[in-house]
């Protein structure tokens, strides 16, 4: 599953690089640790302070891990096929479990994980029809600022913060459905917008 060998200008093959590099290895570490970071969110049950701060701090580090992975590739040219796919699979599992594990607990409203899950996993099988007809459709210009806003109301909510902490908590990840929603429609929009040109 290797990126596909191109060609130099002077027209020598250009290896590809191997699945078997450091940033697929942090994504799959991701994805196998995620139960972990699960059973820790479930074991402190929003009311046990020491498997509370565990969950966020495996939460804090899978995160960035995320971006470790992401920066290694890039500047070691290190960007595989595998890595394309697993890295959006391994941010999507952690943040779906993150927020399924936090209404189990009781610590945040079950509306939130359907209005994000159903965006996040809408516009990705949206992508993916798109992307089966041959028409590739760009990040979102606010993407990266959803994800942070989605991780800091995450980990607000992991965190066992004084009670006083609670509403602006709450405001943090209100902010971060916002964008989420905004963020998908403007998928929709840029996609058509792309339909004229290539008519």
């Amino acid at each position: 599953m290797g990126v596909n060998a191109s060609t130099t200008s002077g027209g020598s093959p250009v290896q590809a690089p191997s699945n078997w590099n450091l940033p697929n290895v942090l994504t799959c570490l991701r994805i196998v640790f995620v139960p972990v970071f699960a059973w820790l969110t479930l074991r402190g049950d929003n009311t046990h302070t020491g498997w509370m701060w565990a969950a966020f701090g495996t939460f804090a580090a899978l995160m960035m891990t995320d971006k470790l992975d992401g920066d290694i590739a890039r500047s070691r040219g290190l960007v595989t096929d595998f890595g394309k796919i697993a890295d959006p699979i391994a941010d999507k599992a952690l943040m779906i479990t993150a927020l399924v594990c936090l209404n189990l607990t009781g610590a945040m409203p079950v509306w939130i994980t359907v209005v994000i899950v159903v965006r996040e996993l809408g516009i990705t099988l949206w992508r993916m029809v798109l992307l089966r007809r041959g028409k590739v459709v760009p990040a979102s210009r606010g993407g990266k600022l959803k994800t942070v806003l989605q991780s800091l109301g995450v980990a607000l909510y992991l965190c066992p913060l004084p009670g006083w902490m609670d509403w602006p908590t709450y405001g943090v990840m209100l902010v971060a459905v916002s964008v989420t929603v905004v963020t998908g429609v403007q998928y929709v929009v840029d996609a058509q917008r792309q339909k004229p040109a290539e008519g």
